[in-house]
């Protein structure tokens, strides 16, 4: 394709992109950004790219936002966070004793990488590269411990 072709298809699908990306992002700004990225992404191809350049704009947008909301992680400062007292007969408290006896309940594969997930707040792929396992598996394993928990959090309740 040559860039004037690319110049007019990037200012029709424009608008299309825009759209797509405030309905993932929200923002106007974080959208013009998202597309900005991508035509960018799309102009370093210019010489591969055949027509039509839409389906994969639109793809290549929707993967950059998906990323873009994927790092967006809020993050509380310790220092910003009041401390809680936690009483002895605090219902929180006796959620986690109560967890925390259902987890201890679970096969070790399931204890750790639940665990690792839930307490330390790790990535399933450190968890991965810690423990062994490829990725999918860690997955799987952490589906089942969080389906073994609640099956057993719920027939507890159901025995009071």
């Amino acid at each position: 394709m040559v860039p004037e072709d690319f110049e007019r298809e990037a200012e029709l699908m424009r608008p299309m992109l825009l759209s797509a990306a405030r309905g993932y992002l929200g923002n106007a700004d974080d959208a013009e950004d998202a597309v900005q990225e991508v035509l960018v992404k799309l102009w370093s191809m210019v010489d591969t790219l055949r027509r039509p350049v839409a389906p994969l704009a639109k793809v290549l947008v929707r993967n950059f936002c998906i990323d873009r909301l994927r790092r967006r992680r809020v993050t509380v400062s310790v220092d910003e966070t009041e401390p809680q007292t936690i009483t002895a007969d605090s219902t929180d408290n006796d959620m986690f004793e109560r967890m925390m006896k259902i987890i201890d309940t679970l096969p070790a594969a399931q204890q750790v990488v639940l665990r690792l997930r839930h307490i330390d707040g790790m990535d399933m792929d450190e968890i991965a590269k810690l423990t062994g396992y490829k990725e999918a598996n860690v997955r799987k394993i952490l589906s089942r411990a969080r389906m073994a928990v609640r099956k057993h959090y719920i027939e507890e309740l159901d025995d009071e």
